[in-house]
């Protein structure tokens, strides 16, 4: 203070100009020097080679882009409630990874148009499956990103199966009605036959709407009006009502993610709808029942029918409050470069969204989808991994015949995204399968509960439709 009141006024203006070029260029320089940053959360993926290869890239990339790149992994249970979270703190990671079209998210997420026509200049179209499950056809807004999509075939159980004089497993939808007793009796120890979910999960998500769909019934239309309620949506869960009853237990009525993969590999079911994972687990885990596992594609309805979900979709979403957003464009778009690293890395869990990705270095751009496809054909036809026989992937290589997105026949919009989420369907397929409602209560408690959606998002513009919505 003494020395203070001695000073002069050219001192004070000297002493005070230093303080002020400090307070604002420091900051600044400080800035510039600060490193980047890049927070990605996903799931744990069911092939854990996945995340070991998914992490040392993410680590390596940072490493040659002076990145600082952190990864959290969550369970898949937990990836939306996660998602909520962060939106409700306006905080959280810069990618953030989802295993389903995200559209009820479209309001708190940033356009993607930019990196879909960066990564289709390079490798080419991105399929229509991952096209419609992440742009939005109202808004036109790229809501999210997608690096893959994952086949849902059936897996059985080649040697349960021939004893029952079905050796190339089932084919149609009613083969699992046929089967279940038949099963059950050559192989009561086998506690349910049919392992397909009615609860609130992923997979029965998947199921249910094979089912649906297999017999013609559907959500919405391809104008994303609400038909729902109609006779062959019944149809469907009669039918779901007669399955239960055949081949299935009410232990499937609280199932999670991983349970039908276990109740295979413990071979107390027979067939389940699922990806490869359970396979993998098999293999890696080196249990007898791995050879015996087998794929069969799409179940087909009674008219011939024969659609499915794809297992998961991998899609990226940058959040309008993310810290490093164009950080993380780049390494998604660099991430595709180097998809074919990342297919041989999920052990032929994950399939490309963009196909071109996996052609040769050099293939012009017009042939790089055929090339890439020709590639995955010839890696699932001859498994790298060690299948007994190598040919036992085949019927996946064929999964873009048979799969289709959450909307089908119309987008992934966000009315279909919060269907999902609340596990409207899984609901109303079990109610009519274990006689908690008749099928047709069900199915008109379930129509309603999916018109309120529906409309709660129309009145946001986010979602067309509605002068063709069922009663």
């Amino acid at each position: 203070m003494a020395k203070r009141k001695g000073m002069d006024r050219r001192q004070f203006v000297r002493t005070t100009g230093v303080a002020a070029a400090a307070t604002v260029l420091g900051p600044t320089i400080w800035v510039k020097r600060q490193q980047k940053t890049l927070k990605i959360i996903q799931w744990s993926h069911f092939v854990p080679a996945y995340d070991a290869w998914f992490d040392k890239y993410a680590k390596d990339w940072g490493t040659a882009k002076g990145v600082e790149v952190t990864v959290d992994h969550i369970s898949l249970a937990d990836l939306t409630t996660r998602a909520n979270a962060e939106v409700a703190a306006q905080q959280g990671h810069d990618l953030f990874q989802f295993l389903s079209p995200p559209g009820a998210f479209e309001p708190q997420v940033l356009d993607m148009a930019d990196v879909v026509r960066d990564a289709e200049r390079v490798h080419g179209p991105m399929v229509d499956l991952c096209k419609r499950s992440t742009y939005n056809p109202v808004t036109r807004k790229w809501f999210g990103f997608s690096d893959n999509y994952v086949p849902d075939p059936g897996d059985y159980l080649k040697s349960v199966w021939t004893e029952i004089g079905m050796p190339d497993g089932p084919a149609k939808w009613e083969d699992l009605v046929t089967a279940g007793p038949q099963i059950k009796a050559k192989h009561p120890e086998i506690q349910i036959p049919i392992g397909i979910g009615m609860s609130q999960e992923l997979d029965t998500n998947m199921a249910t709407r094979a089912m649906l769909w297999s017999h013609e019934g559907s959500i919405q239309d391809a104008n994303e009006n609400v038909v729902l309620k109609s006779e062959h949506a019944l149809e469907a869960l009669n039918f779901a009502k007669r399955l239960f009853e055949a081949g299935m237990n009410p232990a499937v009525l609280s199932w999670n993610a991983a349970s039908n993969n276990q109740a295979l590999n413990a071979r107390q079911t027979s067939y389940i709808l699922n990806s490869i994972s359970a396979y993998r687990t098999a293999q890696d885990n080196k249990l007898p029942v791995a050879d015996d596992i087998f794929f069969v594609p799409a179940l087909k309805g009674p008219r011939g029918t024969g659609w499915a979900s794809e297992h998961v979709m991998g899609i990226y979403a940058i959040w309008k409050f993310a810290q490093s957003p164009d950080v993380a464009k780049q390494f998604l778009l660099d991430l595709i470069a180097h998809y074919r690293d990342a297919v041989m890395g999920s052990k032929l869990y994950n399939f490309p969204a963009y196909p071109g990705s996996l052609a040769d270095p050099g293939t012009p751009l017009g042939q790089k989808p055929a090339a890439g496809n020709r590639w995955l054909e010839q890696a699932t036809a001859n498994d790298p991994f060690g299948s007994n026989p190598p040919t036992k992937l085949r019927p996946i290589a064929t999964a873009l015949q048979w799969a289709t997105n959450i909307g089908y026949p119309g987008p992934a919009n966000p009315a279909e995204s919060e269907v999902f989420d609340t596990f409207v369907l899984p609901t109303m397929f079990a109610n009519a399968a274990t006689g908690r409602l008749t099928p047709a209560q069900a199915l008109d408690d379930a129509h309603q509960q999916v018109k309120r959606i529906f409309e709660k998002w129309r009145a946001k513009g986010l979602v067309a439709g509605g002068a063709g919505d069922k009663a």
